[in-house]
């Protein structure tokens, strides 16, 4: 009798445990409410796996809820993520895959969310809001390590067409030639020096040049405000006498304008009186007596009479 009344209570007691773990586990009072959300991968997402954590500036805020190929675009994979209601998800918030530790478990990270950025609006059934994403470190280092490849590729190609066989006979030759200017020069190195020498002291000679042309170039300064100085006068006389002409060019046609008429009057007068005296001078030279008893008469021509009748 007591043998069976312990085993019917240890029965009902294993019973009551389960229920209460399945209780619990479905999301009994103690259990927290999620919210879901959607990331978009464009990498791969190796190492992580359903439950993975994810969390928010190092704090768990959620898990990995499943974890699907875009059936759009097998490139990209859809990440959902069931985030505790409440964590300040905002629309600046961006998911980045990590690794913790050195056992490699992959992991979410959110960071960002800026204070003024606006709230994702979370939703219940698909679709949900979507948190942006950024390339993890080892994409990073591997488009890096990719860029790099690729750029010893180009260099080591370089290099081979840089030690090809005419370019490595080119270089010798040049060598060759270097070679020779050197034993050259090494050759002439007194004439070189010498001349050296003599271009220091070409350079000291012209030095004391400039020093004694500074004052002659500051007299011919001077020289030349002088000069520029006597040109302005000059220009200004010439503009006055331009002007003094001027008015005497005015004034001289005034007067010939007044006194020509006389003037050719006076000249013509002058040129009688002038007759007159070449005939009296004439006259005085045939009959000098003439200064003193006055011009003898004219005989009377043929068929003439003094007294002016006509003989009979």
């Amino acid at each position: 009798m007591n043998l069976t009344l312990v085993g019917a209570f240890v029965l009902a007691l294993g019973a009551v445990i389960i229920a209460v773990v399945l209780w619990l586990a479905s999301g009994g009072a103690f259990a927290k409410s999620f919210d879901r959300y959607l990331a978009i991968e464009d990498e791969s997402v190796a190492g992580l796996n359903v439950n993975a954590p994810v969390k928010l500036n190092g704090v768990d805020v959620g898990k990995v809820q499943s974890i699907n190929l875009d059936p759009t675009n097998p490139e990209r994979v859809q990440l959902v993520f069931a985030i505790e209601r409440g964590t300040p998800i905002k629309a600046d918030t961006v998911a980045v895959l990590k690794t913790q530790g050195l056992t490699g478990i992959a992991y979410v990270e959110l960071g960002g969310g800026t204070r003024s950025a606006e709230f994702l609006v979370p939703s219940a059934t698909p679709p949900y809001p979507v948190i942006r994403t950024n390339p993890s470190l080892s994409a990073r280092l591997e488009n890096v390590l990719t860029d790099v490849l690729a750029k010893l590729d180009r260099t080591s190609t370089t290099i081979d067409e840089l030690l090809s066989v005419e370019n490595r006979t080119a270089f010798k030759s040049a060598l060759a030639d270097i070679a020779a200017v050197s034993r050259t020069v090494a050759g002439r190195k007194e004439a070189i020096a010498a001349g050296i020498g003599s271009a220091a002291r070409t350079f000291e000679h012209a030095e004391r040049v400039s020093a004694q042309l500074g004052p002659v170039v500051e007299r011919v300064g001077r020289s030349a405000a002088a000069v520029e100085t006597l040109g302005e006068d000059a220009a200004a006389a010439s503009r006055a006498a331009g002007r003094t002409v001027a008015e005497v060019g005015a004034d001289v046609q005034r007067v010939s304008a007044e006194t020509l008429p006389e003037l050719q009057r006076l000249l013509g007068e002058l040129s009688v009186l002038s007759a007159s005296m070449r005939r009296l001078s004439e006259q005085t030279e045939r009959q000098p007596s003439s200064l003193l008893f006055g011009r003898s008469p004219v005989p009377d021509g043929p068929g003439e009479s003094s007294t002016g009748t006509p003989p009979r």
